[in-house]
């Protein structure tokens, strides 16, 4: 494709929630035209353009009208939250030389759902300063048990292979921050 791409047809889909594409219809490269809705696409540091030969109904066009383009995302510096076991606890949490800030949750728990994000955009903040973990107290309830976890989301703080601080329940961001900075 010589030229930028001037716009990315997406087709209505029925029985997709218009809540959904509140993001999208909000943003400033939003706009409408005719019966499809176009994004224009600015020049973007996560999209990387591909060739390949559209039959789809997604399609991308050039200023040339010409399709057979593909957008994809591409992560910008991807940190995971590591889940620690039995096994890994040693190694990862008490003899790190980082400080270390663990999750312990349960998939049916509401605000430990809640709080995930919060955790990965820490984790992604403070990587290099912090190490980040996660315990599934239903698949190692001996460290739960052995750290007095009585309700989740508990987040602890390690320094030196000893619990420094602990915050309870679904906190904002700036509760766990603060938390940490005291021990960076």
């Amino acid at each position: 494709m010589a030229g930028v791409l001037e716009a990315l047809t997406i087709p209505r889909l029925s029985g997709f929630p218009a809540a959904s594409l509140s993001p999208i219809i909000s943003s400033s490269v939003h706009q409408l035209s005719g019966r499809r809705n176009f994004i224009n696409l600015s020049k973007s540091s996560g999209l990387k353009i591909q060739s390949f030969a559209s039959s789809g109904s997604v399609s991308v066009r050039s200023k040339s009208g010409r399709r057979g383009a593909r957008i994809v995302c591409q992560a910008q510096e991807a940190v995971e939250v590591i889940p620690v076991t039995d096994a890994t606890w040693q190694s990862l949490v008490l003899e790190s030389n980082l400080p270390v800030m663990v999750e312990f949750w349960a998939p049916w728990c509401g605000p430990c759902r809640m709080i995930h994000p919060v955790i990965d955009e820490l984790a992604k903040e403070y990587t290099g300063k912090l190490s980040c973990y996660k315990v599934n107290t239903d698949e190692s309830p001996s460290i739960a048990s052995r750290y007095g976890i009585k309700s989740i989301p508990t987040v602890i703080i390690f320094k030196g292979g000893e619990r420094k601080d602990a915050v309870i329940g679904a906190v904002p961001k700036s509760t766990l921050s603060t938390c940490i900075e005291k021990f960076l």
